[in-house]
């Protein structure tokens, strides 16, 4: 099971784009020390790993917004949020290759 939730909206344009955004709600963390420390590794995951997807788009010409929502009750590790967002990632691919 992954800790986040992933919206993401696709369309086909002339050029390629890729937005990202990244959410950690108040409800399980109160401190915002505790939300920003989430979305620090969430965006630094995410940066490392964008190369391939961002690959796919500029040669399909997708226009693609991501947005994560953690939705776990504890704070993770760097580990763990770089192997859940490589995977999310992967099956984002997955689902662009059979969408055309």
């Amino acid at each position: 099971m992954t800790p986040f939730r992933v919206y993401y909206l696709s369309a086909e344009s002339a050029k390629s784009s890729l937005h990202f955004g990244v959410g950690v709600g108040t409800k399980n963390f109160k401190k915002a020390v505790d939300r920003n420390k989430v979305k620090r590794l969430t965006r630094e995951s995410y940066r490392l790993q964008k190369i391939a997807l961002q690959e796919k788009l500029e040669i399909k010409n997708i226009q693609l917004s991501l947005f994560f929502v953690y939705t776990a009750k504890e704070i993770p590790g760097y580990k763990d949020v770089y192997k859940k967002i490589g995977a999310i990632l992967k099956k984002i691919n997955i689902i662009l290759d059979e969408k055309k």
